[in-house]
């Protein structure tokens, strides 16, 4: 088996890292020792059209350590992020907190999402989904903020 891990991976804790590596999941971008970076050069010099979309991590990222990851909760998420995708959001997680959906976004459409149609429409899907809350994390998008804690 093997994962797209890449230098980047590196920099941040991943205890998805240590099961890849526990479950011996080859690293093929890791070991050549590419970047991110250098990964979209390299798919845009050989005319990939998926060099410039945006990088999906794994669901379970979305989660505080600890907490029990279920089919259910991973499809609340994703149902989620499908949501805001089509509503034309580009760079998006939804962090789950129990009742609590925690939406970064990138600064940029930060603004769009005060929209007061497009904020309810959002607050209504996401209470159909099964949270109790939405929030709009003033912080905006950063890889990793569940290590934040």
């Amino acid at each position: 088996m093997a994962d797209g891990s890449n230098t980047d991976d590196l920099s941040d804790y991943r205890p998805g890292r240590v099961a890849a590596c526990e479950l011996k999941v080859r690293s093929p971008l890791l070991e050549a020792g590419l970047s991110k970076g250098e990964i979209r050069e390299l798919s845009r010099g050989l005319g990939l059209p998926t060099w410039a979309k945006q990088a999906y991590a794994c669901l379970a990222s979305r989660f505080p350590y600890g907490m029990e990851i279920t089919r259910e909760r991973l499809g609340q998420v994703e149902k989620c992020e499908e949501f805001l995708k089509d509503e034309g959001f580009t760079v998006y997680r939804v962090r789950y907190h129990v009742e609590s959906a925690r939406i970064e976004l990138c600064e940029a459409e930060l603004p769009r999402m005060l929209e007061p149609i497009l904020r309810n429409r959002v607050h209504d899907f996401f209470r159909a989904a099964g949270f109790t809350y939405v929030s709009l994390d003033l912080q905006g998008y950063r890889s990793g903020s569940m290590n934040e804690g």
